[in-house]
């Protein structure tokens, strides 16, 4: 009996052994059958709704899993089958049920693409993507869900969801040809996997590929089908690259102008390289380096608010709100900023390099950025650096918009006063009108002397002064040399220190011409000062320059070029009464030339004649 039962149990063995080697040889034929070609192509044409042609039969791979390996691959839709592949792949591994194909279906788990090109050719107001394939259940499935989300594009219940098997797709070597077929500005060496278990499941996109020269990795995980549906969902996505930096984690809504609700982190390590890198015709300047924001997100595709705005702009720290717009032609970005610190000049900088030191006054002003964007910032700080001058309580706005640039100081603390000063430029044609004001009170009259170059003389008390200018040119060269308007200056009780009266006018009366730092080491104390001059051509003409002493006043009138540097100007001696009238009586009137840096003096009468 034992005998009896070995027998049969190494029959049935026998039998199963011979029947996995009939199947193990009579598969591949089963599955490399038209049936199967056809069901396979029809398998990929059902879920993705568009016309799947494959170039010849598949190869059929038994161990270690069953696969179908398709060569020439291509996706199109059934309405224009003349237009380009909407997906095409030169190899497809199809991973497909073993007992599916003996039933003569096809039943596919994951799949993985060699050398894609997906084009996308409709704009979106986010992303862009490919021709819609009409039908399919991927199609279907989009559209009931849209249905049941309606105008709420909210969906508590996930139950809803259809629960159809999807799987996991990789992909190689890839390229993505953005909106006109164009694929050297799209993305190619894309590679990754998208894992998607069922419908109704969340899923997770990692690539990675080039996109205008840099390697970038992108990674997005949420709820597919929702979003495709117009549906809200949970959302996290970010994009890496040796340029920068960006990642969102909340809420996300691709339908119509989109929506966003969320958390928004965004670095470069060079705001130059990244504005490069964007192919903007925005001049960047060179003195921006880093940039890193974080902020709470809100709003759609055409205005985007940025609340608790965390920025640190090149080492300068801020905080403030921002509204980007892309509603009208060009984008707008308004809102308020408050620094800690804040180097203007490089701030400044990233719209006009000359503003940082970048650039020279011979290069065109490139107002280019106007034309790419509108700008409309408040920027406030407790310490700014602008050149020299270190300001304090800083408030300031920035406005582009149109033909028109303009940069305002409302407020701030420098030198031991206060100083609100503005540029504006206005584009016309092929020129720029150019306006430039300054207002200085009660600042440190030294200080401000430090600030114009001044080394030995130096006039101690407190000043104001005033400036308005206007001109026209293609560059910096050209606006100064054109500028026109006017100057003044005034200080209170103080003194010239580096200027000894009695040495000077001693010098004076022996005849001669002497260098004005001779008459130095001594210190020259004055009621008041006040200079006014006006500005023509570039060229500042003093027509008025009063001293005013204890008992007589020196005055001086002439001419300055801004350019040269040079001075032309004379001067004289004049008595002063109690009352601080100036008498008519002119006295050792004499000459002042050389540069600002290094005058020279002489009397009047020593100037040869040269006519």
């Amino acid at each position: 009996m034992r005998s009896s039962f070995v027998k049969k149990g190494a029959v049935a063995l026998a039998g199963l052994v011979l029947a996995v080697l009939a199947v193990t040889v009579t598969l591949p034929w089963l599955a490399s059958t038209r049936l199967v070609q056809d069901r396979i192509a029809l398998e990929l044409s059902l879920w993705s709704g568009y016309r799947v042609s494959l170039g010849k039969a598949p190869v059929i791979d038994v161990w270690p899993t069953f696969k179908a390996t398709l060569d020439n691959v291509s996706f199109r839709e059934w309405s224009n089958p003349e237009a380009p592949a909407v997906l095409e792949a030169d190899r497809l591994d199809v991973t497909l049920s073993l007992f599916a194909a003996l039933r003569g279906n096809v039943s596919i788990s994951s799949m993985a693409m060699h050398r894609p090109l997906l084009r996308l050719t409709v704009r979106g107001s986010v992303l862009d993507l490919p021709a819609s394939p009409g039908g399919g259940r991927m199609t279907r499935a989009i559209s009931s869900v849209r249905a049941i989300i309606g105008n709420d594009q909210a969906l508590s219940d996930l139950s809803v969801l259809p629960s159809d098997d999807f799987g996991t797709v990789e992909f190689s070597e890839g390229r993505i040809a953005l909106v006109n077929g164009d694929t050297s500005e799209g993305i190619t060496s894309l590679n990754g996997r998208v894992v998607w278990p069922s419908l109704n499941r969340p899923g997770r996109l990692t690539a990675t590929g080039i996109w205008r020269g840099e390697h970038i990795n992108v990674e997005a995980s949420g709820q597919p089908l929702i979003l495709l549906a117009g549906g809200s969902t949970p959302i996290k996505a970010s994009l890496k690259s040796s340029l920068l930096d960006l990642s969102f984690d909340g809420t996300a809504n691709l339908y119509g102008d989109a929506h966003f609700d969320g958390q928004l982190a965004f670095s470069s390590s060079s705001v130059r390289r990244a504005l490069e890198w964007s192919k903007t015709d925005i001049a960047p300047g060179a003195a921006i380096g880093a940039i890193g924001l974080e902020s709470r997100l809100q709003g759609s595709a055409k205005r985007l608010r940025l609340d608790a705005v965390d920025l640190n702009l090149g080492g300068n720290a801020g905080k403030g709100v921002l509204d980007i717009s892309f509603a009208e032609a060009l984008p707008t970005i308004s809102g308020t900023l408050a620094f800690d610190k804040l180097d203007l000049g490089s701030f400044l900088g990233a719209f006009a390099p000359i503003a940082s030191g970048a650039g020279n006054i011979y290069e065109p002003i490139d107002t280019g950025f106007a034309k790419q964007m509108s700008l409309d910032l408040r920027l406030s700080a407790q310490s700014a650096g602008l050149g020299y001058l270190t300001l304090g309580n800083l408030a300031a706005s920035a406005q582009v918009k149109g033909t028109m640039i303009a940069f305002d100081i409302s407020d701030a603390d420098t030198l031991g006063g206060s100083i609100q000063a503005g540029i504006r430029i206005d584009t016309v044609e092929d020129s720029n009108t150019v306006e430039m004001r300054l207002v200085a009170d009660d600042m440190d009259a030294s200080a401000m002397a430090k600030v114009a170059g001044a080394e030995n003389i130096l006039p101690q008390g407190r000043a104001s002064a005033s400036l308005t200018l206007k001109s026209a040119g293609t560059d910096w060269n050209t606006v100064m040399g054109n500028a026109e308007g006017t100057i003044s200056a005034n200080i209170g009780q103080g003194s010239i220190a580096g200027l000894d009266l009695k040495k000077f006018t001693d010098r004076l009366q022996h005849g001669g011409f002497f260098q004005l730092a001779e008459a130095g080491g001594g210190t020259l104390p004055f009621r008041s000062l006040e200079v006014r001059a006006k500005v023509v051509g570039g060229v500042a003409h003093i027509e008025k320059g009063d001293i005013l002493l204890d008992q007589k006043v020196i005055s001086i009138v002439g001419i300055t070029p801004y350019f040269s540097r040079a001075l032309a100007l004379s001067g004289h001696f004049s008595s002063l009464d109690a009352e601080g009238q100036i008498g008519p009586d002119a006295t050792m009137p004499f000459f002042i030339g050389g540069a600002w840096d290094a005058p020279f003096i002489s009397p009047a009468w020593s100037i040869p004649d040269f006519e």
